[in-house]
């Protein structure tokens, strides 16, 4: 049985939860040294949201086992304990290897919903994505998961009332979509290609002022369920399936009782419309704005969405200089 979450609304708590991440995470940006920049931002959000009052289980979270603290591992009791049981899904980093090296695009990340309310795709790692904007929902189809992506374009493209050559779609730049690539540039859409952070990308491409349009592609699993609250509560689609990239994550998979060939929509994903979704910006993105160390201050800036409400809130938020200091 799915908890309600209390009335109040925790997204504040959230929103305190990545600004004290991002905080810990930009003394890192350009530093080289991801191990270091994920062990701060790590603790950081462990620490933080073990303030909250919550019976929190994180569903999705860091790889256990892992070089750097052992602290918001999959399956982890997060919270005080005094308040509802939710499911929880974390990044202290969403680009941890664009923040180290001074690029645009990482954010920190954190996700609640009622407690059973969350899929978790352990211990699959790869998964196949198209997400859209509300304005596309209505034409994303498990259809276009096998179809070619021009014809896809083209639905995203009419109902949009554009033409398809001023649509622009986010990939990430693997060498396992250089197929895809071509079919996209062959449509004459404009490509944004990404080293990493799927999960941002979400929150782009539902965001209406960005005008970014969709997302295709295959990307980290743990990242499209992240991504599943930000669709559910911008009223976006989603369809997404298990993309093993190995016989031993497909073994996995299936030893799980994953079904691989199975497509998912985002509310599937997550099974409820009261999730809170909280992200602070580190570095930069078409979104959030990179935070920004003054002296005497910091300045962040953040995005809390209510999937139940509809609300969208942007947040500009002044801290003290000596928070977050290495």
């Amino acid at each position: 049985m799915v908890d309600e979450l209390p009335a109040r609304n925790v997204g504040l708590d959230l929103v305190r939860v990545t600004e004290t991440t991002a905080l810990a995470a930009a003394r890192w940006i350009g530093s080289g040294n991801q191990a270091e920049a994920h062990r701060a931002a790590t603790r950081a959000m462990a620490a933080a949201l073990n303030t909250i009052d919550i019976n929190g289980r994180i569903v999705i979270g860091e790889e256990r086992g892992s070089p750097v603290d052992d602290l918001l591992y999959s399956g982890r009791v997060v919270g005080t304990g005094h308040g509802p049981e939710v499911d929880l899904v974390v990044d202290p980093i969403d680009g941890t290897q664009s923040l180290v090296r001074g690029r645009p695009g990482a954010i920190s990340l954190v996700g609640i919903a009622p407690r059973g309310s969350m899929w978790s795709p352990v211990p699959a790692i790869y998964m196949e994505k198209i997400i859209v904007d509300r304005r596309a929902a209505s034409v994303i189809t498990p259809e276009c998961m096998d179809a070619p992506a021009a014809w896809t374009l083209a639905l995203i493209a009419r109902v949009k009332e554009k033409a398809v050559r001023d649509l622009t779609v986010i990939v990430l730049d693997r060498p396992r979509h250089k197929h895809l690539i071509d079919e996209i540039r062959a449509t004459g859409a404009r490509i944004l290609l990404r080293d990493e952070g799927d999960a941002e990308g979400s929150l782009v491409v539902t965001s209406p002022e960005t005008g970014v349009d969709v997302l295709m592609g295959i990307g980290g699993a743990s990242q499209g369920v992240i991504a599943a609250c930000s669709v559910q509560a911008m009223e976006g689609a989603m369809l997404a399936r298990l993309a093993p990239q190995s016989d031993e994550e497909m073994a996995a998979v299936r030893e799980a009782g994953l079904d691989p060939t199975r497509i998912l929509t985002a509310a599937e994903i997550i099974s409820s419309d009261e999730i809170f979704f909280a992200a602070t910006g580190i570095t930069h993105s078409r979104l959030l704005p990179a935070m920004q160390f003054h002296g005497t201050h910091a300045t962040t800036h953040s995005l809390l969405m209510r999937a139940e409400t509809g609300t969208r809130r942007f947040i500009v938020a002044e801290h003290s200089a000596r928070v977050g200091r290495r």
